[in-house]
């Protein structure tokens, strides 16, 4: 019986080291999983970062365009506000020297005409 004791100890010796490595392999293979879902994750959250910066890219062209015509509104004020002028006034002044001037143009009243024209 001795003997076959001896037989088996370097084989559970080599089997409890193998446990062991493969113990140790496991807690490796799960510790670069999980790290490969957390670049996943980080990944996923750099991609929406990204894509909240073409949203502000596109807000800032927006802004950017409507800044833009923000000297177009008050050219077009001073139009207006100089021909009321020029309306209160009694004396006659003269027109504007650059030619432009703000129309209203009746677009309800030509729809009508037109109306009435095409169902007669």
């Amino acid at each position: 019986m001795a003997a076959s004791r001896q037989s088996q100890a370097p084989g559970a010796i080599a089997n409890a080291a193998a446990n062991a490595k493969l113990l140790e392999m496991k807690k490796e293979y799960e510790a670069v999983a999980a790290l490969e879902r957390a670049g996943a994750h980080f990944l996923k959250r750099i991609e929406d970062i990204g894509d909240d910066f073409d949203v502000i890219a596109d807000a800032g062209i927006v802004h950017g365009q409507v800044l833009e015509q923000w000297p177009n509104m008050f050219r077009i004020l001073s139009l207006f506000l100089a021909q009321r002028e020029q309306r209160t006034d009694t004396e006659v002044a003269p027109a504007p020297t650059t030619g432009e001037r703000l129309v209203r143009v009746p677009i309800e009243e030509l729809r009508q005409a037109q109306a009435k024209a095409t169902s007669s």
